[in-house]
């Protein structure tokens, strides 16, 4: 029996490593995307896990809430910052702190 348990945890750990492994990939794209169509670089090439936590999706499902975090220029002198949010794998918002290189952007 408790070989039993002992394994049922190593597969939950498994299946949390891979989960979370994918969810850091899908934050990664997200990040890389929105820098490419603000025209800022994404700096460190990375993203970092700030939150995780339960929380109910659709149709009562519970799954996991990541927030990670990043840091982009726009002029290169200077660190802003941005954040991507998924509920599972599934981005629910992407913000991008507020940067001369969107405004001027606008005005083209």
């Amino acid at each position: 029996m408790i070989e039993l348990i002992g394994l049922g945890l190593v597969a939950a750990v498994a299946w949390f490593w891979f989960d979370s492994l994918r969810a850091r990939e899908a934050a990664m794209e997200a990040a890389k995307s929105a820098c490419a169509a603000d025209r800022v670089v994404l700096l460190d090439d990375t993203v970092a896990l700030v939150t995780l936590r339960l929380r109910r999706a659709g149709r009562g499902t519970v799954r996991l809430l990541r927030v990670y975090r990043f840091e982009f220029t726009d002029t290169g002198d200077n660190r802003l910052e941005g954040s991507v949010t998924l509920l599972g794998a599934v981005l629910q918002t992407l913000y991008l702190e507020p940067h001369g290189a969107a405004s001027w952007r606008r005005l083209e």
